[in-house]
């Protein structure tokens, strides 16, 4: 059975910075592509930023490219996104999911921005 459990979400004031977890069982971790998507309240699922199977290649949305860094440890069977810069419109819940159609997402881990 395919476990994503996010974690290291968080109230943090404009500016700050936040690491989310993300801790994969269940399936060959390095066999695939990563993503983090989140949903913001009220509005629909926004991709975030993936990561390929070796973590050679890395992709962002233009919303936190350059403030947001994605990363992973295939020995430890964990994705990464390092949240620097936030900002409020960065208050949303944080999800991990393999990056296929599909593909089996965590419980998610909020992430609220606010003075």
């Amino acid at each position: 059975e395919v476990q994503l459990v996010e974690s290291g979400g968080g109230l943090v004031q404009p500016g700050g910075s936040l690491r989310l977890s993300c801790v994969a069982s269940g399936f060959t971790f390095s066999n695939y592509g990563m993503s983090w998507v989140r949903q913001a309240p009220g509005k629909g699922l926004e991709w975030v930023s993936g990561i390929t199977g070796g973590g050679d290649s890395t992709g962002y949305a233009d919303s936190v490219k350059g403030r947001f860094t994605i990363s992973r440890d295939n020995a430890k069977n964990t994705l990464y996104l390092q949240l620097n810069s936030l900002k409020t419109e960065d208050t949303a819940m944080y999800y991990c999911k393999q990056a296929i159609v599909g593909g089996s997402r965590g419980q998610g881990t909020q992430v609220t921005v606010s003075s």
